[in-house]
């Protein structure tokens, strides 16, 4: 497995991101539509990216639970990109597995009721490349 220092990196550039920009002013979590359903709220994801507790992110549920809509994106004043963020750790973590899109087949291994909609499709969106 590969170290959370070049984990955090590797997030770093996957999404161009630089999280040291951020403020903690909270706007990014506050426009979140997906806020309640998420134990790592979006401004606390780039805090765990600067603090290379990679290993966190991975396991929760907001990773899975962000709605990529980019509410937080357009709302930070830094322009930090928590989304972009949150999506770069999808990313890698799928990169882990060493594979590079996922397939219909695995969609209902992943199903949650509450799942919402939005996510499968920007799932889709995202990995079939």
């Amino acid at each position: 497995m590969i170290n959370e220092k070049k984990q955090a990196e590797q997030i770093k550039e996957i999404s161009g991101v630089n999280p040291l920009k951020c403020m903690k002013c909270g706007k990014c979590s506050a426009s979140c539509p997906a806020f309640n359903e998420m134990d790592i709220k979006p401004h606390q994801f780039v805090s765990y990216v600067v603090n290379e507790d990679i290993e966190s992110l991975v396991n929760s549920k907001s990773l899975w639970k962000c709605l990529s809509c980019f509410a937080c994106v357009e709302r930070c004043p830094r322009d930090v990109k928590p989304g972009k963020l949150i999506d770069a750790a999808r990313q890698l973590v799928v990169r882990q597995r060493e594979q590079s899109h996922l397939s219909p087949d695995e969609i209902p291994e992943l199903l949650d009721p509450d799942l919402p909609q939005q996510l499968l499709v920007s799932a889709f969106r995202r990995y079939r490349r």
